[in-house]
């Protein structure tokens, strides 16, 4: 960001500042995506009818620049389940552990790389659960395909699949869908919340 002289706590804090300032960002912002080579990028509160548009805008720009079939396929497909397990695993900063938020906010980027796409999405979690999610993708992690095919149909015959924060089915069918090892963080945000971040890659 450009920083204009002279600089002081009354420049700082005045319309005109933040409106240049404003401006300035929106400049960062389109260098940056364009570098990281984004194609898509969403941060806000989700619907299922958000949900439906944001997939069609995938396939629309899929369909504009992967001529291959198969690979337009499984990035839709990875999108479509990072979106899902962003509405259904959510909570609040400040209202305790589990608290789930009626308004979900989370956010999901698609980068097109040389070999490939990644997709990268983030959403706060209850803290209490990020221990349980990292065993979880550490296990997903440590299987082939075909032991990834037979943990999701243990999985999905034992019917627990759906508990908050688990990401359950949903990681491990991004895991098969992807093809690739699953890469995670989580950042603490308080004593009750974190912020829970994955990328997928998928290779063409």
């Amino acid at each position: 960001m450009i920083i204009r002289a002279p600089f002081s706590l009354l420049h700082l804090c005045s319309k005109e500042y933040f409106r240049l300032g404003m401006i300035d960002r929106i400049h960062d912002l389109y260098d940056e995506l364009e570098r990281q080579r984004i194609m898509l990028s969403f941060k806000g509160s989700l619907t299922t009818e958000l949900i439906t548009a944001l997939l069609g805008m995938v396939e629309h720009k899929m369909e504009l620049i992967e001529p291959d079939g198969r690979s337009r396929k499984r990035v839709f497909n990875v999108v479509m389940e990072c979106l899902q397990n962003l509405y259904h695993h959510k909570t609040v900063i400040g209202q305790g552990e589990g608290s789930m938020d009626p308004d979900p906010h989370g956010v999901v980027m698609i980068a097109h790389l040389d070999n490939g796409y990644s997709v990268l999405s983030g959403n706060l979690m209850a803290g209490g659960d990020v221990e349980r999610l990292k065993q979880h993708l550490d296990r997903i992690n440590a299987l082939n395909s075909e032991e990834l095919r037979d943990l999701y149909k243990t999985t999905l015959a034992d019917g627990r699949y759906g508990t908050r924060g688990g990401g359950g089915l949903g990681m491990i069918d991004i895991a098969r869908k992807s093809g690739a090892k699953l890469e995670y963080g989580f950042v603490p945000i308080d004593k009750d919340s974190a912020f829970f971040s994955l990328n997928v890659n998928v290779t063409s």
